[in-house]
Order: structure tokens, then sequence, then C-alpha cells
């Protein structure tokens, strides 16, 4: 049996769900979100590892049209955010929409008919209008190491964390030195017998100014919603300062530096250990990562940093790219996720039967970073040149979700069954993010980042300016961009 909607969302993360509530508060009802899991949350949900909490302040880290008063902290942990995600779909009314436990398999226009035919694990949906909204850090990645399959001991990601594993006094390895890592590493120190990091490269660390919030402060949250939106404003713009860095901007360079490199020698005290975590490249080439308790499990009795990644597996032994041998119980890989080939693009199909994976084969790219030519009728979410590195990515999602539902009031008072963006303005666009893109930290700062297509050198995961440009650019519908029918 084939299912028709309307409006067809693959994905209940923050994306989804912030285009739900916000469709359903413009009287916009006739919309089915299909989601792989049995609950909602996407990343929040998955990525439940010992020590999993948020970088970003909790207050900022939330949809600005669905303020919460009680965060605990001033950075979430992850159940929390999870829980909040929960809240927001069931108090807006988004759960009768929500088909779980189904899995996207294909998605292919129907040139004839003017709409997208969907295949999933729970049979066929069609659909006027698609949108992805399936996040970058959905699907975790593994490096290809040799032998990693004659691993006899505990072998998990940190997306997909194994709670049912028996850790304690075990010999613990973790693959990876990133957000978080950093996280793991701490929680992994604390019940290892021994703890080998495999670290490609040493990541610039600053303080964590977390705390927890008192209740007087959630009891004035509560009763002066002002108060919030004025700490989200003071929360935003000042992460929006930290992007003159990735622009080496001499003086916010400096300050970085100063904090990164004081925040290390005042944590370190070992020559050797210093040494293996003094980064070799430009900060801000990688995601600066906030810890206070980073630096001192690293110097724990219980760890030994090999300075090098991980190169092959014999059984229960793991040799790093410098020879050294280790033999462990367990392996955690905080290795990140498919971000620049994101795995939902093979299964898409437009005109012609062209998969956007193709059509993406030279790196990611989109108009206005949310619609591709030759794909009629779709919105992509968290796709090119949507990642932020120094502020709220869930800045970025409201400006998409206020474009996406502009579109699709375009289309309904217009009586169009088809827009497409002109492939002249989508060059136009992507060639104005080239041009951003160069003499950024990303593509200058000489280390090897997640932001970067391997195959062309662009940047195609991370927007290259201040969030606010990108709401200036991007968050509202321009229909002289589109072919419309």
């Amino acid at each position: 049996m084939t299912t028709h909607t309307p409006l067809l969302i693959i994905g209940t993360g923050f994306a989804g769900i912030g285009l739900a509530m916000k469709l359903k508060r413009r009287g916009i009802n006739d919309f089915i979100l299909i989601e792989r899991s049995d609950d909602v949350g996407g990343t929040w949900r998955d990525n439940r590892y010992p020590g999993a909490a948020c970088d970003v302040p909790s207050h900022l880290y939330s949809y600005s049209f669905k303020l919460k008063s009680d965060w605990t902290r001033v950075f979430a942990p992850a159940t929390e955010i999870w829980e909040y995600i929960r809240w927001c779909a069931q108090d807006e009314g988004i759960m009768p929409h929500i088909r779980f436990n189904t899995n996207l398999l294909d998605a292919t226009w129907d040139e004839v008919g003017t709409l997208w035919r969907v295949q999933t694990s729970q049979g066929e949906y069609t659909a006027n209008v698609v949108v992805t909204a399936m996040g970058h850090l959905a699907d975790e990645k593994y490096p290809p190491i040799d032998g990693i399959e004659t691993f006899t001991g505990e072998k998990f990601h940190s997306a997909r964390w194994d709670h049912s594993a028996h850790l304690d006094g075990k010999r613990i390895a973790v693959v990876g030195s990133g957000a978080s890592a950093i996280q793991i590493i701490p929680e992994m120190q604390k019940v290892a017998q021994q703890l080998i990091v495999f670290q490609r490269s040493a990541p610039y660390v600053i303080p964590r100014p977390d705390r927890a919030y008192t209740h007087a402060e959630q009891r004035r949250f509560a009763r002066d919603p002002a108060s919030m939106e004025a700490l989200r404003s003071e929360l935003f713009w000042g992460m929006e300062y930290n992007y003159a860095q990735r622009r080496a901007v001499p003086k916010s360079i400096a300050e970085a530096y100063s904090m990164a490199n004081g925040h290390r020698n005042n944590q370190v005290t070992d020559p050797e250990v210093m040494a293996k975590l003094t980064p070799d490249y430009e900060i801000g080439c990688k995601r600066i990562l906030i810890s206070d308790v980073y630096y001192p499990a690293m110097q724990a009795r219980n760890v030994h940093i090999e300075a090098s990644a991980l190169e092959r597996v014999e059984g229960t032994t793991l040799v790093s790219a410098e020879g050294n041998s280790y033999e462990v119980d367990a392996v955690v890989f905080a290795t990140g996720f498919e971000a620049i080939e994101p795995p939902f693009a093979p299964l898409i199909h437009g005109r012609d039967g062209l998969a956007l994976s193709e059509y993406w084969s030279q790196g990611m790219q989109a108009l206005d970073s949310t619609t591709v030519a030759g794909f009629p009728n779709l919105f992509i979410m968290n796709g090119p040149n949507t990642g932020l590195g120094h502020n709220s990515v869930i800045y970025v999602v409201e400006s998409q979700i206020d474009y996406i539902v502009g579109g699709i009031e375009f289309m309904r008072g217009a009586r169009a069954s088809v827009i497409e963006a002109r492939p002249e303005s989508e060059s136009e666009y992507v060639e104005a993010v080239i041009e951003r893109s160069a003499g950024t930290v990303w593509l200058t700062g000489g280390c090897k980042n997640w932001y970067v297509d391997y195959r062309t050198n662009r940047l195609t995961v991370t927007w290259p300016d201040f969030a606010y440009a990108f709401r200036d650019s991007n968050g509202e519908f321009e229909p002289a961009h589109y072919s419309v029918a």
C-alpha cells in the first residue's frame, strides 16, 4: 500500500522537529515525518556515551521559539537535550505525525506524476515535497584500518555506545581526539586498568565555564522569559566574536592562542605529555574544544598517549602508525561522522534518475545551502555549508526552517506543483561561498579536517562567515531563483 502526503520530512532531530513545529504554528498540518529509530532526538538520542554533553551553552542550543527555563547547567548533558527535543515534539503535537522505525531506502522524482516516490522499510510513500533533515552527525564513520574485523574484544563507535559492555578494570583504547573523545577519555580513565589514546593530532582545548543553574535563576527565567532572550543574545554575540579567529584577525588569533596555550600550560606539568598535547597547526583549523578534565585525565598514571594513528589490528593487538603495539580488551572509536559524503545522498534520485551523490561527486553544493538544481521540490536541511565551528548550529537550522516554510507557502499561494533551483542561481551561490571561504583557517591552517572535501579541497560542510550572515543570505525564500511550474 502507498501512503500519500503533501509533505514528507525525513528525520526527527532538531531540524525535522523544528520544521514540523513551525509548520503547525502556521496552520500547515498535512505532513508526515519518518524516523528510522523508535524515538525522536537525532544525534542526541544516539550519542549517549559516558560524559556526553553539549559544547554550546544550553540557552543558545535550543529553539528561540521554544524556550526552556529549567536547564540544569550552562552546558547541558546529552540526555537533557534529548529530553528537550522529546518535550518539544510532545508539547507541540508533533508525535502523531511521526512514523517510527521507518528507514529511507530510496527516493525518486516521478517526472510524470510531479511527485516523489519514497521507498522505506515500512512501505512506499508519495509526496509532493520532500525535506531531508538527517543531520551532519547522523551516521558514524570508522577509519579504514587493516584487520579491524579480527578484533575479538568489545568494539563500538561513540555514537553507538554499547551500554552492556563491561569495561571496569579492562585495557581500553580510545581512537580519536575530537569533541567526543575528550568527553569520553576522562570517563574511561576512571574505570580502565590501562587506557591507550590513539591521537592522530592534538586538539586545542580551552576552559569549560560550566556550572549548575540555581533554582533562583530557573525561577527568574520562568517568570521573565525576556531574561532568557537577553541571555541568548549575549551568548550569541559573544560566540560570533570568535569567528574572527577563523579569519586570522591578529587580535582574535592572539586571544585564542593565549586562552588555549594558557589552559594547557596551567594543567599539564609533564614535559613529555606537554609535547604530545601541543598542536602543530593553526588554532581554529579544527574545532576548538572545551574541557577542564581532559588534560588531567591524559596525565593519569593509567593513561598512555600514542601520538599517532591506529594503523592495523591483529586479534587483540593494536598497532600504531609509529609501529607501537598494545594489547587491549576494548576499543572505542571516537572517529566522527560521514559529513562530507552524507549516506542519504546515494538514496535520492532527481531528474533522469541522477543520484544526489553523483551530482555531489565533486563536493556538496546547493542553492542557499538548501535546494539543488535537478532535484525539484526537495529541501535539504543541515546540508552543504550549514555547519558552524564557532556558534550554535540551531541558529542555522532556524534560518533554514524559515526558508523552507516560505518555499512551501509560496508553492501553495502560487498553486505551483513544481519548484526547482535554477542552475545559474545555484552556481552563483556556490561561487560566492567559495569566495567567502578563501583565506579561512579551515583551508590555510595546516590541518586535515572534516569540513573540507578531500576530492576538491573545497569547504563544503561549514559556513565560512558569521552565523548572522547565513541568516541574512539564506533566511528567506527567493522565488526569483527558482523555475516554477
